[in-house]
């Protein structure tokens, strides 16, 4: 009975060893996709020399590489069983699922893309990392670039708000609040089948502009994302909902201004503007369903996690 355990002990790891040079290869291109994002974390909060020809710049990603490297080699089983399992898994997803090499490539590239231009990028890998209910199925129903969700935004931008002159560099601002008023005044909410968590995407969303709060999340971040608005999707206990950035502190007067002078005066009369402030002191609009303008009140100020869409 040993001899058998250990005769498929041995049969397993044959299965699982990769031999030289591939090892190595495997393991380099591992330590390449690893090292870009956190060189570009690095090159954003760490203060460099300035040197001729980007020296300094080379010498530190050069430093992470061959750090990555070392950990890489010193994990070599684990690493390489790792890779093995996670291919398995990704042809699984290509062959009976959505999730396939295409989506990690593009997840990848965008992420890094993203990354480079955000002052702040250590959050964006923060908020990927983090939990969020359903938050796969939630990505991929944010249609943003689907032609209908992009029409129906725009349809949305010339019926509220066209004739408002000035506030040229609040513009996708003032558009995602056309974007909220269509939506928000026309959506019928509508229950999940008991027991289930239905995710619908943006476009069977605009159909009859119904369904539940991760519904109109979903739906209201698509439409904003489809004309450059900033939004993130806050989950609260039991309830997700959507905020639109809106800047910073000196920016929330003006913003506070907009909705309760010009754009929502009667819906917000006497009423107080609610948004979170995160870590960075970016402010967050409420925008859920149950609000009739932009910064309506909280149905539970408790967050529990977000999930930001750039």
């Amino acid at each position: 009975m040993i001899k058998i355990r250990q005769l498929t002990y041995k049969q397993l790891k044959e299965l699982f060893r990769i031999k030289s040079p591939w090892d190595l290869i495997i393991i380099f291109v591992l330590n390449v996709l690893i090292t870009i994002p956190i060189f570009i974390v690095a090159h954003h909060n760490l203060l460099l020399f300035n040197w001729p020809f980007h020296l300094d710049r080379i010498l530190l990603s050069l430093l992470i590489l061959f750090a990555i490297q070392l950990i890489l080699r010193a994990l070599r089983r684990v690493t390489l069983i790792s890779v093995i399992l996670y291919v398995f898994m990704l042809l699984y997803g290509t062959l009976f699922s959505d999730y396939s090499f295409q989506s990690v490539f593009e997840d990848y590239r965008s992420m890094v893309y993203t990354m480079n231009d955000d002052p702040y990028p250590q959050d964006i890998i923060i908020t990927k990392l983090l939990p969020f209910p359903n938050k796969s199925k939630i990505l991929d129903a944010i249609e943003f670039q689907n032609p209908k969700v992009r029409d129906f935004a725009i349809m949305a931008i010339n019926k509220h708000f066209k004739p408002i002159k000035g506030y040229y560099d609040d513009w996708t601002i003032v558009q995602s609040f056309a974007i909220f008023k269509e939506i928000n005044s026309r959506w019928n909410y509508v229950s999940d089948p008991k027991g289930h968590d239905y995710i619908a995407n943006a476009t069977e969303s605009l159909r009859y502009l119904s369904g539940d709060c991760d519904d109109h999340s979903i739906l209201m971040a698509s439409c904003i994302k489809s004309i450059g608005g900033t939004t993130r999707l806050i989950h609260t206990k039991g309830h997700i909902y959507p905020e639109l950035y809106i800047g910073t502190r000196k920016d929330l007067d003006r913003i506070n201004y907009l909705i309760k002078k010009i754009l929502f005066p009667i819906e917000s009369k006497n009423k107080t503007i609610h948004y979170h402030i995160d870590e960075r002191g970016k402010i967050w609009l409420n925008l859920d369903y149950t609000a009739h303008y932009p910064g309506g009140s909280f149905m539970n100020e408790e967050i529990l996690g977000a999930l930001t869409l750039d």
